[in-house]
């Protein structure tokens, strides 16, 4: 593991921001199952970063064959908390991570901008992980999403890719942009297929959170933003690669 971070800490909640909200696990989760379901291949999924097994609960109704790689100790004694013994646990870095075999499915969402580095580990998956006829599904929040957009102009951020004091705290080490996102993919050698945003997002996620509970967003408005998001990719809460292995 290792030891100049400490996983453990960096997901717990700070006083002004969380490190996972609602609107993540309810909104954001179906969504990104809809959007990777008609690239998903049959047998083996591997999931890097599972948190606390919230997203692998939904990818279980899809897979029965699935592996998770968490660096954090707490989380993956969570997970198993949750899902039982169907899951197989990594307690590792991906940096350091030994896995037995190569698999049909790699999920990797709102991980890559926690990574030192990211092109090592894409690398890995290109590499070593993804089988031959597999699919890589890459996601990370969009930094030129409008609640972001809207936060610059607010004063509240300096710029849309700027990591903020509280996400730094969290880990993050980079704000992603459809383009940035793909250069590096394509540098870790990945052949990028597919390309699209999830869901149209101008609020913040406390925002959504309180809305959440109101009778003011209907499922036709959450549809709606999630339709929209196909059209602006650009202008959505995340961003969508689904890759396949490069030579």
């Amino acid at each position: 593991m290792n030891t100049s971070r400490d996983y453990n800490i960096e997901i717990k909640d700070t006083a002004d921001h969380q490190y996972a909200y609602g609107f993540d696990f309810d909104v954001m989760h179906p969504y990104m199952i809809r959007s990777f379901e008609p690239f998903f291949r049959p047998g083996s999924l591997l999931e890097l970063g599972s948190f606390k097994g919230n997203f692998t609960r939904r990818l279980m109704e899809h897979f029965n064959d699935i592996t998770c790689v968490e660096a954090s100790g707490e989380a993956i004694e969570e997970a198993r908390r949750k899902l039982g013994e169907s899951v197989q646990f990594v307690h590792s870095t991906f940096e350091t991570a030994t896995l037995p075999r190569r698999y049909d499915n790699i999920v990797l969402t709102h991980v890559l901008e926690h990574l030192d580095d990211p092109v090592r580990v894409l690398k890995r998956v290109n590499n070593e992980w993804l089988a031959e006829g597999g699919r890589f599904f890459l996601v990370c929040p969009n930094a030129n999403s409008p609640s972001r957009q809207i936060a610059v102009k607010m004063g509240l951020i300096s710029h849309n890719a700027a990591v903020t004091p509280a996400e730094a705290a969290h880990g993050h080490r980079c704000t992603y942009t459809l383009d940035t996102l793909e250069r590096d993919a394509v540098a870790a050698g990945l052949k990028v297929v597919h390309r699209s945003g999830i869901f149209f997002k101008a609020l913040a996620n406390f925002q959504w959170d309180r809305l959440l509970q109101t009778d003011i967003i209907s499922k036709e408005y959450l549809e709606g933003c999630y339709q929209l998001g196909q059209i602006y990719p650009d202008l959505c809460s995340s961003i969508f690669l689904m890759c396949e292995r490069g030579d």
